[in-house]
């Protein structure tokens, strides 16, 4: 069965396109080095809820859209394989320091998950 990173976070809206850019790369190296798929959303009927939701999960501040991205890997093997090799490509290096990312980094929730159902 394969493998889900999954990620939660706030972006700011005027700063969706330098966000997307950075995603665009990351998304080719990910797939380059073995990812099934690399997928990247925006909010667009996400409300706000009573006791949880997604902005609430990240804190949703005014100006800012949650973006929801997800990749999908063979294996959890593969997934540690192809993070650890994701983390050394020089293309990424400078695109993924605190400084160069176009987001609140500690509003970001992410995670590994087990595929239960695939249809």
């Amino acid at each position: 069965m394969t493998y889900v990173d999954g990620f939660i976070l706030p972006v700011p809206k005027d700063k969706l396109d330098a966000y997307f850019d950075i995603a665009s790369v990351a998304g080719e190296v990910w797939k380059e080095l073995g990812a099934l798929q690399y997928i990247e959303c925006v909010a667009d009927d996400v409300k706000t809820g009573i006791h949880t939701s997604f902005p609430q999960s990240v804190k949703l501040e005014e100006g800012e859209v949650v973006v929801f991205s997800y990749i999908v890997y063979a294996s959890r093997e593969d997934r540690d394989r192809i993070n650890d090799a994701v983390m050394k490509d020089p293309r990424l290096a400078k695109l993924m320091t605190p400084e160069a990312m176009p987001f609140d980094g500690k509003r970001l929730i992410y995670g590994g998950f087990k595929t239960r159902v695939a249809l």
